[in-house]
């Protein structure tokens, strides 16, 4: 049996509030028994939702008296909101009475307050948000997901660092395949700062396998997809916009007349299937990397079964050793020659 791992999780964030977060941590604690959960927050709120399991001997609240909202700006709630929901829970991991922080709250408070925080790792200039999407072999990871808008060549680096060192932790790939996104597999396309970045994966150890264009992210065998954050966020925008608008033009197709509602009865096993893969919940939870403790992003609007697969992010990080992984592979990366000459 391995080590327990204690998650602290911020139960005022979000679209939902407690209800979906005290569903979670109990559907999560039945089927995982070597964690421990902190619940953080309106210790009224969370016990009414609480109810019969407020006894769980594996599930705890944690007071906080403020809660950060969804439209706050990243400065107020950094400078006004020291004993938030989301304050709290991040302070628990920098304490070390939490081993991750789990929070669906405000990105940018997020991102903000654990950066003040928990600090950045040595070498690591800035935090980058990583997540998984479905593809044709599987899953892709994505970074950057909108923490940094403006990249340098350098910048993009780290994040191939990070992101390889992350999938090869939490997925078991010894080399996974990492490209930077761009618009075309051509060396002569992309901005310079792609063009640099790719001269410095290209000189590097990673198994970096080139250019991938917004298409290849679902299409091709690659495991780490890179890009700033502004790129990054509206791939993955796009990306579930295409899915939803999948999703609900098949439904209305098969709605349209008895012989189209025989049709989906027939496919119903392979449109079940089907639904499952794209279903943004399965992935549901997205690594902050390069702090110095580990937190994960929950969507705002997710569900109980979306917000407990973001806990099982958490504990697959926590098992892994996430960062001091990045810090060591990011720190013997930027010894390389080839960084250093264009650094």
């Amino acid at each position: 049996m391995g080590r327990v791992s204690t998650i602290a999780l911020d139960a005022m964030g979000g679209d939902h509030g407690p209800g979906v977060v005290v569903a979670a941590a109990l559907r999560y604690l039945a089927r995982e028994e070597q964690v421990d959960l902190i619940l953080v927050g309106n210790e009224a709120r969370i016990a009414a939702h609480l109810g019969k399991a407020a006894g769980h001997d594996r599930l705890r609240i944690h007071p906080a008296t403020q809660e950060v909202g969804m439209d706050e700006s990243p400065s107020k709630a950094l400078r006004g909101k020291k004993d938030s929901s989301m304050r709290v829970a991040i302070d628990l991991v920098r304490s070390g009475a939490a081993d991750a922080c789990v929070s669906a709250g405000n990105t940018g408070a997020l991102m903000a307050t654990a950066r003040f925080v928990l600090k950045m790792l040595p070498s690591v200039d800035r935090p980058a948000i990583i997540t998984a999407v479905p593809s044709l072999h599987g899953r892709t990871h994505m970074l950057d997901l909108g923490a940094n808008v403006d990249c340098t060549a350098e910048h993009l680096f780290q994040f191939a660092v990070m992101g390889s060192e992350l999938v090869t932790a939490v997925e078991g790939m010894p080399a996974p395949r990492v490209a930077l996104l761009n618009i075309g597999q051509e060396e002569i396309k992309g901005n310079e700062q792609v063009k640099q970045a790719h001269d410095l994966l290209a000189g590097g150890d990673l198994n970096y396998v080139g250019y991938v264009e917004g298409d290849g992210i679902f299409l091709d065998d690659i495991d780490v997809v890179v890009a700033d954050g502004f790129v990054g966020n509206v791939a993955l925008k796009c990306s579930e916009g295409v899915a939803k608008f999948i999703r609900h033009s098949l439904s209305s197709q098969f709605r349209r007349s008895w012989l189209s509602r025989l049709a989906g009865l027939a496919a119903m096993p392979v449109l079940n299937e089907f639904r499952r893969t794209i279903d943004p919940r399965r992935y549901n939870g997205a690594s902050l990397l390069g702090l110095r403790g580990i937190v994960i992003k929950s969507h705002g609007g997710a569900d109980e079964i979306a917000f407990e697969n973001a806990i099982r992010i958490a504990r697959k990080e926590i098992q892994a050793n996430i960062p001091k992984r990045i810090g060591d592979q990011v720190g013997r990366h930027l010894g390389g020659e080839q960084y250093k000459a264009t650094a």
